[in-house]
């Protein structure tokens, strides 16, 4: 069950810019010129699965980026990105997903979503737990890490992370590798969020703050053994149109 704004974030920059609306259901961040704006979860988590439902900056929103993730703290932070690049009018989104470990990149994935990001509000996931991290849009997996830390790759699993969620400026970069700049006269450019809910451990950890293991796992912690086979997820479902409606444009 989705909890309240009021009761689960910090507002970490932006003034006016970031609004708690609709008695703690809705989240509005805002950027213009002068400066962007962002929020953060109270709590700190070592593993769970969050979950948001974002309505992405209409119209032309070029060099803009709008973001829902998780991260560590200090220069060998831990994070896992969900960055949604702007566009001109007519273009469509791009998903940049990233995963940075011990303050090391490197690992970026770029997708084209099915639908219209701004039309409506969607559900963006991050399932992160011993075994693999899953990226999942509408309960699409569209991204897999797996932990493969017996072989010597790095994985996060000791550093607890925070929820973040910002829009700011990066017209360098952004829209078409930074030739189509933003363009400020559209602004204030709004991002909208709600139904944030993390089902997850929280730190310093203890049995009331995190579900325990099961072979059987009680409703609501099926994400401490989600994974993904060579047969396909578990615990998530990938449909015909989704299947085709996912396209991978680049990775690392």
């Amino acid at each position: 069950m989705a909890g309240n704004f009021y009761q689960d974030i910090d507002i970490l920059f932006g003034d006016w810019r970031s609004q708690i609306l609709q008695r703690g259901e809705l989240v509005t961040l805002s950027l213009d010129k002068a400066s962007g704006s962002g929020f953060r979860s109270k709590n700190e988590y070592l593993f769970g699965r969050f979950d948001m439902r974002m309505k992405l900056v209409p119209g032309d929103s070029a060099g803009t980026v709008t973001t829902f993730y998780l991260s560590s703290q200090g220069s060998t932070h831990d994070e896992i990105d969900f960055e949604f690049l702007g566009n001109s009018s007519g273009d469509p989104y791009i998903v940049h997903t990233n995963i940075i470990l011990q303050g090391k990149g490197g690992k970026e994935q770029e997708f084209f979503l099915w639908f219209d990001p701004t039309k409506d509000f969607h559900l963006y996931s991050i399932v992160w737990n011993p075994k693999n991290i899953i990226i999942l849009v509408d309960e699409v997996p569209i991204r897999v890490y797996n932990n493969w830390g017996i072989k010597g790759v790095r994985y996060p699993t000791d550093q607890p992370m925070r929820m973040y969620s910002t829009i700011w400026s990066a017209e360098d970069w952004a829209t078409q590798g930074g030739r189509v700049k933003t363009d400020w006269s559209k602004a204030p450019f709004t991002a909208s969020y709600r139904g944030y809910n993390a089902n997850a451990c929280v730190w310093p950890s203890s049995s009331s703050h995190c579900p325990s293991n099961s072979t059987s796992p009680a409703p609501g912690t099926a994400w401490q053994n989600q994974k993904l086979g060579v047969k396909g997820p578990k615990h998530a479902s990938m449909g015909t149109k989704e299947v085709h409606g996912v396209q991978l444009l680049h990775g690392l």
